[in-house]
């Protein structure tokens, strides 16, 4: 299996390159569609190996050059306040596509619709607690079943819901690694709330927002991109060629015996580098230096950690645990730097959450959900450092934390200039927060040091090796920072009744 491993390592990384690469050239500067050409580019390398699915690589390959030659013809920029939901338009179309396919799975879909509408009390509670902050600090669109999150509350619908399990499954997994729309639970219900509306009248329009989503997912989302002023480019016309360049892949992924949980996944998480992580907020972004910085040295020590480690690795899992633990050691590691650890931030993120809630009842629903991202990765990335340095003890050197087994090589941040140097970005004898405000920056946008690119690329091939077992939502605790440092939450998580 080290081959396919190798394999799985060239292509992630040639993906994460070719974003922060493009980034660290254009940072600064306008953004232009065309700017993301490299990552089409990586993506159209990456093959099946022998015993991996083609038609699984299809639908990713597929919907990236569909999304990338769509979007260039119908924009030539996108604007920053558009960039977050260029990622939102594929899974609609797909679960369409699905209904139009399979009329047992447009049954289903109908059925579920149904139960929303009986979920009256679940979702008047739900609302309730997101609109008021009562779960802390939530992704509400997370991959996992997390407290506060919209698949937590499909789920739970799900269960009394009355059709195939493996139909449960394709529909839960459509709003998790599957972006069905820009819709996170309890946004409609905080908007109606602040604008007057009864608590009773607020519920019902909150249920007829869920119910549109999977009811007629295309025209529910051209309809969120008109209320929150999206006009970078014509949405439904995006959606519309979409559906005509992916019915075929979805077609030969039904025939392949592809799980539709699958189907409704893949093509969504992986087009998000096209005008959303090389965009003009990234550009914008990463003209500081160090913030450039950091995400060039995490970068680099999870590449040179996956390729000293190849020849050891068990599974394809293992591989992307360690991709995505090297990243979190990294992260962590360049906080403490400068005296900072995960525990601390995530008290002052939860704390500033709580404040954020009383200043702004009218939030987004997703707000939040990238500091979530962050806390968690640099709280497993503490736990991984807290470990090796109780091991190095009075030993001298970089310290060397361990994932599976597998040791993290954090010397390309010591290797790297600009964090090695924070004098030269501050007042030189007091630079001693320069590196963790860099990271604060990312703690709003830390897509490329979790990293979504090599995490969509590894699933891509992890599925391929899988196609009859459902990826998303992931089934495990993900033990969140706030839950795990502050709020008491884990009673509400819903990871071990996943349908």
């Amino acid at each position: 299996m080290t081959a396919l491993y190798k394999k799985m390592i060239k292509e992630a990384m040639q993906a994460q390159r070719a974003d922060v690469e493009t980034v660290k050239k254009k940072r600064g500067q306008n953004f232009v569609i065309s700017d993301a050409q490299p990552y089409l580019d990586a993506v159209s390398k990456m093959k099946p190996a022998a015993e991996q699915s083609n038609a699984v690589f299809q639908l990713h390959t597929g919907s990236v050059k569909a999304h990338f030659e769509i979007m260039k013809g119908l924009t030539k920029t996108i604007r920053p306040e558009d960039d977050p939901f260029v990622e939102h338009y594929q899974t609609p179309v797909i679960l369409e596509i699905l209904c139009k396919e399979d009329e047992k799975f447009a049954k289903s879909m109908a059925t579920f619709v149904k139960e929303i509408k009986k979920s009256e009390a679940l979702i008047g509670k739900e609302s309730t607690r997101r609109y008021g902050g009562f779960y802390g600090p939530t992704c509400v669109v997370d991959f996992a079943l997390i407290p506060g999150s919209t698949s937590n509350v499909v789920n739970q619908i799900l269960v009394n819901t009355n059709i195939p399990a493996d139909h449960k499954q394709a529909i839960l997994a459509a709003k998790s690694w599957g972006m069905n729309t820009s819709y996170g639970v309890g946004d409609v219900f905080a908007h109606e709330v602040e604008k007057g509306a009864t608590l009773t009248d607020a519920i019902n329009r909150e249920i007829a927002m869920l119910q549109s989503i999977y009811d007629h997912p295309v025209r529910a989302q051209a309809e969120l991109m008109d209320s929150v002023g999206q006009k970078s480019f014509d949405h439904r016309k995006y959606m519309e060629s979409y559906r005509k360049e992916m019915a075929g892949h979805v077609r030969a992924a039904i025939d392949d015996g592809v799980h539709y949980g699958n189907i409704v996944t893949i093509p969504a998480y992986c087009v998000g580098d096209i005008a959303h992580h090389i965009s003009q907020s990234t550009f914008n972004m990463c003209k500081d230096d160090v913030v450039m910085a950091a995400i060039e040295a995490t970068t680099d020590v999870m590449e040179s950690t996956l390729n000293n480690a190849v020849s050891k690795v068990k599974s394809e899992y293992e591989l992307l645990s360690l991709a995505t633990g090297s990243t979190a050691a990294a992260a962590e590691y360049i906080l403490e730097l400068d005296g900072f650890n995960a525990i601390m931030i995530v008290d002052l993120l939860t704390k500033r959450y709580h404040n954020y809630v009383q200043l702004y009842p009218d939030r987004g629903a997703a707000v939040e959900l990238h500091n979530c991202d962050f806390m968690d990765m640099i709280y497993r990335g503490w736990k991984l450092m807290d470990k090796a340095r109780r091991m190095q003890e009075t030993d001298k050197g970089i310290l060397v934390p361990k994932v599976s087994g597998h040791k993290v090589d954090l010397s390309p941040i010591h290797k790297n200039e600009v964090l090695m140097n924070p004098q030269w970005y501050a007042y030189p004898a007091c630079a001693m927060t320069v590196r963790m405000s860099a990271m604060m920056r990312l703690a709003d946008y830390p897509c490329l040091l979790t990293s979504e690119p090599v995490t969509a690329t590894m699933m891509t091939n992890i599925i391929a090796l899988n196609k009859e077992t459902v990826a998303a939502p992931a089934r495990i605790c993900k033990d969140c920072a706030s839950a795990a440092l502050m709020d008491f939450r884990h009673c509400y998580c819903q990871w071990k009744k996943a349908v």
